[in-house]
């Protein structure tokens, strides 16, 4: 249990570590351009991308100008696409990504999942499986978690965690722009903030399962479309 939260966490703080290094100013620009253009986009998509490159050290002239700029070819060619799916030893398995060709994506996600006598569901299968939730993590300095806690309550709070120095915000998906307005006006620097899937009922996998459970996740996380994995290991 231990093991593997840990191993599941790490392998996330990787991957997220490449993918916001990589792409926070094309993120930025991508939404920018989605609201812009016929208000498509989505407003806590656009909010998170944004601070996303501020926890980059994007300057704020540079982060205007992505939401400004004109319409780029292989930007718009990019689309966020999902896959849901069920694994080895009947884990749950919700796959985020970002595409310009979702033939070569989704032919190669079935492949993971057939490799390891898993399958694709169709879409909407994990609906009821996941909470969507915003989780925002900042460190805060000289400030006390029970003050921190009354000063985001208002913003649409629902838990607050703390690990190893890092305070982790969690709250519905619906209230991520006030939540984010809320930490912002304490002065706090988020240094990652991101949308999460959290599993409604997760499940306890033995060390032997979650070994072959990892294969597939491995397979998924290595891809270069993949921006985010979730599933429903305890």
């Amino acid at each position: 249990m231990g093991r593997a939260f840990e191993y599941r966490r790490a392998a996330k703080e990787r991957r997220w570590d490449k993918m916001s290094k990589l792409f926070p100013a094309g993120e930025v620009h991508h939404r920018g351009r989605q609201e812009r253009r016929d208000g498509s986009g989505d407003e806590r998509a656009l909010r998170t991308a944004i601070l996303n490159a501020k926890a980059q050290n994007m300057p704020r002239d540079n982060i205007e100008a992505a939401i400004s700029a004109p319409p780029v070819r292989d930007a718009a060619d990019i689309i966020g696409i999902n896959y849901e799916g069920k694994g080895p030893h009947g884990v749950l398995v919700f796959v985020e990504c970002a595409t310009d060709n979702t033939q070569r994506t989704v032919a190669n996600i079935r492949s993971y999942f057939n490799k390891v006598g898993g399958q694709l569901l169709p879409n909407g299968s994990l609906e009821f499986a996941f909470d969507r939730k915003v989780a925002e993590f900042a460190k805060p300095e000289g400030m006390a978690l029970e003050e921190l806690e009354l000063a985001l309550i208002d913003g649409g709070l629902q838990e607050l965690a703390e690990n190893e120095g890092t305070v982790y915000v969690y709250g519905d998906y619906s209230d991520f722009g006030s939540l984010a307005q809320a930490i912002e006006a304490q002065n706090i620097e988020v240094t990652k903030a991101g949308l999460q899937r959290i599993p409604q009922n997760p499940q306890e996998f033995s060390e032997a399962e979650l070994a072959d459970i990892e294969k597939l996740l491995d397979r998924i996380e290595d891809d270069e479309d993949t921006q985010a994995v979730y599933t429903n290991i305890a």
